[in-house]
C-alpha cells in the first residue's frame, strides 16, 4: 500500500503520546504543578496532533465526526470513542494534579487503561483486514502496544523500564517482519481462488482491468524492492533498538536519553513506512503486482 505521510505520523506520534499518558496515569508518585503541566502538554500534543493528522488522509475531512456513529462494526469508530474517553479522563486527572495538587490514583489508572485501549483499537483497524495477510495477525496489536509503551517510557524518563521495553518491542518487530514475509503465500489467495476458476485450468490475467489509474491502484497497489526493504529494515532496527540501547547504557543515561528517544522515534517512523509499503493487498493480484 502507498505509505501516506499523514497516517505514518498519526500511528507513530499518537502512539507515543498515549504511551506517555499511560505512564503518567499509573505513576504512584506523579509530578505536580508546572512539571506535570509540561509532561501532560507533551503527551496531549503528540496524541491529539497524531489523531488530527489522520483526518488529512480522508477525502472529506469534515466528515470525520461521522466515524463516531459506527462503533458497533467499525474499529475506526471504536478508536474514536476510546480516544475521547482516554483524553477526557486524563484531562481531568491532569487538571487535578496541575492546579489542585490532588493525586486521584484511580482516575489516572482508568485513563491509562483507555490509553492502551486506544492504541489497541488503532492496531485493530489494520489487524482485522484479511485482505492484507501481513497485517492480519495478533502480532500487529502486540507491536503497536509495545512501541507505544516503550516510547512513552523513554519520554517520561523511565530509563530502566524503557530499556527493557525497547528490547521487547524490537523482538516483536523482528518476529513481525519474519512471519509477515510468508503470510501472503500461506493465505492461499491467488487468481484461482479470487475468480473461482481454478477448477477448470490455469488462471492468468488476459489484460489489465482498466487502462487508467484509480483509487485502488493509487492506495492499495504498491511494491517495494526486496533489497530496498531489507536495507530499510536494518536502518529501522538500528535506530529503533540498537542505538537507543547503547545510548542508555552510557553513563548519565538521562542526558543521553534525549538522543535515545529521538533515535527511537526515527526508527519507528522508518518501520511504520515499511508497515504500509510492504502491505500486500490482495487486490494487487488483478494488476499483476503479487
Amino acid at each position: 500500500m502507498h505509505p501516506a505521510p499523514s497516517i505514518i505520523a498519526f500511528s507513530t506520534f499518537s502512539g507515543l503520546g498515549l504511551g506517555l499518558l499511560f505512564w503518567l496515569g499509573i505513576d504512584q508518585t506523579p509530578p505536580t504543578g508546572w512539571v506535570a503541566f509540561a509532561f501532560f502538554a507533551i503527551g496531549y500534543a503528540l496524541a491529539v496532533g497524531g489523531l488530527v493528522s489522520s483526518t488529512f488522509h480522508l477525502g472529506r475531512p469534515e466528515r470525520a465526526l461521522k466515524a463516531f456513529t459506527q462503533w458497533q462494526t467499525s474499529w475506526l469508530s471504536r478508536e474514536a470513542w476510546a480516544a475521547v474517553a482516554a483524553l477526557v479522563t486524563m484531562g481531568l486527572y491532569a487538571f487535578m494534579l496541575v492546579f489542585l495538587n490532588i493525586h486521584l490514583a484511580i482516575l489516572g489508572q482508568i485513563g491509562a487503561f483507555f490509553c492502551l485501549v486506544t492504541v489497541y483499537t488503532t492496531s485493530m483497524i489494520y489487524a482485522q483486514l484479511k485482505t492484507v495477510p501481513r497485517w492480519n495477525t495478533g502480532l500487529t496489536s502486540a507491536l503497536f502496544i509495545a512501541l507505544s509503551v516503550a516510547g512513552g517510557a523513554l519520554l517520561s524518563g523511565r530509563v530502566t523500564i524503557g530499556l527493557i521495553l525497547i528490547l521487547v518491542a524490537g523482538g516483536i518487530q523482528a518476529l513481525w517482519w519474519k512471519t509477515g514475509d510468508t503470510r501472503f503465500a500461506k493465505s492461499g489467495t491467488d487468481l484461482k481462488t479470487a475468480t473461482g476458476l481454478g477448477s477448470i485450468g490455469t488462471v492468468r490475467a488476459f489484460e489489465p482491468p482498466h487502462t487508467g489509474t484509480n483509487y485502488l491502484v493509487n492506495e492499495m497497489v504498491y511494491t517495494v524492492g526486496r533489497r530496498h526493504a531489507l536495507k530499510l529494515r536494518m536502518i529501522a532496527f538500528l535506530l529503533m533498538l540498537v542505538v537507543p540501547v547503547l545510548l542508555l547504557l552510557l553513563p548519565y543515561p538521562h542526558i543521553f536519553g534525549v538522543l535515545a528517544l529521538l533515535s527511537h522515534i526515527a526508527g519507528v517512523l522508518v518501520s511504520r513506512w515499511l508497515f504500509f509499503a510492504e502491505a500486500e493487498h490482495v487486490v494487487g493480484l488483478y494488476y499483476g503486482m503479487r
